[in-house]
């Protein structure tokens, strides 16, 4: 599971369709299409965004649902909070205890 998510993670493209699924999670192919064109001038096919899509989906931080003829994509940040917990990073100490 970790190597799909680092694999998910590794691609520029798929970091910038997580970005936009941050500020509105919900959003069809059609629109994180639009959004990638309009916002970041990126110049990819709808089957190229939908690639990216399912490698994001396999490493689980994409999830889809159906609602009539429309799939949504919503972002799920699981994955990363396993991540943080499997790395964990020591708080520095705060300024009370590091003065002699």
């Amino acid at each position: 599971m970790a190597d799909d998510l680092f694999k998910a993670l590794a691609d520029p493209t798929r970091r910038i369709i997580l970005d936009e699924l941050t500020d509105r999670s919900g959003q069809t192919l059609f629109e994180i299409c639009s959004r990638l064109s309009m916002k970041h001038q990126l110049g990819i096919s709808r089957q190229g965004v939908s690639q990216h899509l399912a490698v994001l989906e396999a490493a689980g931080l994409v999830e889809t649902r159906r609602e009539g003829r429309y799939k949504f994509h919503d972002l799920n940040a699981a994955p990363l909070r396993q991540i943080t917990e499997r790395w964990r990073v020591p708080e520095p100490p705060g300024p009370e205890e590091s003065t002699p």
